[in-house]
């Protein structure tokens, strides 16, 4: 009877799990706490990195750092609530790099207001960051990548009030965007899996980044947070990055239409 298992070179096959050598990535909304540490890791691994973002100067600037640390990146100002603003940057960085292998979607934001208090403007801004524009960035995105015919990864940065409410807090836009992105991944893996193009999201908790900071300055909130956590800690944006390295490399080539929750075990807890 012939061995069913598949014959490994493991010297060698395994040390290219989280090679992204020659790998262009976009990273949309990658200059903020997480997106910084993110392009730096796939910097780090080899991929070229494409940064954009409303504030053309932080995208630069952290495109200029990445070149003056030996990587290859450029920053591109782009607007990802706009539709034909997500199309044009997308050509931009295809005139620079080529086709996107990876895109890794960083934008987010948040406008907390009590139920009784939400209204139309902030919860409409809340779903074109959060979730239309994970929409369009994927779509304009994965294009490119099915008329590349080379494959592709796609990462979705989320939260895990995609699957928690929070209490004493106005998060109905938050929670919503976020929750209804988890099945956006799903659908999009399904549709885009005969491509052989993954697609995948990272849910922190609480990161240590400027986002949080009238959270954090609140002593009994933070408190009752940490107490939450079973790890006793909130993440720091490094804590993303190897999650997100995982979904772009070689090494998350048979996972698709997953949520991984970063979050020092609250989602394992009651």
């Amino acid at each position: 009877m012939e061995p069913i298992t598949p014959d490994i070179d493991f010297s060698t096959e395994l040390s290219d799990l989280f090679d992204l050598q020659g790998k262009v990535t976009f990273l949309p909304g990658g200059y903020g706490g997480i997106g910084e540490a993110i392009a730096w890791g796939l910097a780090t691994r080899g991929a070229a990195v494409a940064v954009s973002g409303r504030n053309r100067e932080k995208a630069e600037n952290l495109a200029g750092q990445l070149n003056d640390g030996g990587h290859k990146a450029l920053g591109f100002q782009g607007n990802a609530q706009s539709v034909d603003g997500i199309n044009a940057t997308v050509d931009q960085v295809v005139q620079a790099f080529g086709s996107p292998d990876i895109l890794v979607n960083c934008v987010g934001i948040q406008r907390e207001e009590p139920l009784l208090e939400v209204t139309e403007e902030a919860f409409d801004d809340v779903y074109r960051a959060n979730l239309k524009s994970a929409m369009f960035l994927a779509q304009a995105v994965a294009r490119r990548q099915v008329q590349a015919g080379s494959k592709g990864k796609q990462v979705h940065l989320l939260s895990v009030r995609a699957r928690l409410g929070l209490r004493h807090r106005g998060y109905s836009a938050y929670c919503s965007t976020k929750g209804g992105l988890v099945m956006l991944i799903k659908q999009h893996a399904m549709e885009l899996a005969p491509h052989g193009i993954n697609v995948n999201g990272v849910a922190p908790t609480f990161v240590h980044t400027e986002m949080i900071r009238h959270v954090m300055e609140n002593p009994e909130f933070k408190q009752q947070l940490l107490d939450r956590i079973p790890l006793g800690r909130i993440a720091d944006p490094k804590d993303i990055v190897g999650p997100v390295l995982f979904f772009c490399s070689p090494a998350s080539d048979f996972v698709t239409g997953q949520t991984l929750y970063v979050d020092g075990g609250i989602t394992a807890s009651q």
